[in-house]
């Protein structure tokens, strides 16, 4: 029986993650890189875009995301849709009680986790998979997740 393709998707990325370096820095980066860009996309659309406008165009770009992991797997899909409630949260969370503005912060995670991600490649000797093909950057929460889930015994 051929692989699916999502088992496909995640045995190409994991060609280029394999140094257990660039494997520790994923771990914290992609989640990082993930919750930099709801963070970004909250303080964009809630704050700087009219209303309706801006959480009308949150709620469909993430919709989007949302789509793509389901129709890839449901176990997936449902767990990226958690994560992300969950990134939701904790920009409220920052954007009501930080000190610095939610934008601010969100760039700042952004730009860490991504210099992060390019000295883990370099390590690595392999360039990132998005390099390649974009849909790699919604790959790579997907694949950390799967392997949260294969210890959990979790079908996906």
């Amino acid at each position: 029986m051929p692989a699916r393709p999502i088992q496909r998707l995640f045995a190409e990325y994991a060609e280029s993650h394999r140094n257990p370096v660039n494997l520790a820095v994923h771990w914290i980066a992609v989640p990082l890189i993930y919750f930099s860009l709801i963070g970004l996309l909250q303080a964009l659309c809630g704050r700087y875009l009219p209303m309706p406008i801006g959480p009308v165009l949150m709620s469909l770009l993430l919709l989007v995301v949302l789509v793509f992991y389901l129709r890839h797997s449901w176990a997936l899909g449902l767990g990226m849709g958690l994560f992300t409630l969950l990134c939701l949260w904790a920009a409220r969370l920052l954007e009501t009680h930080a000190a610095w503005p939610l934008w601010a912060i969100s760039a700042g995670l952004f730009a860490l986790a991504w210099a992060a991600q390019f000295i883990g490649h370099g390590v690595e000797g392999r360039k990132p998979s998005f390099l390649k093909d974009l849909q790699f950057l919604l790959i790579g929460p997907a694949w950390l997740l799967a392997k949260l889930f294969r210890k959990a015994g979790i079908a996906y």
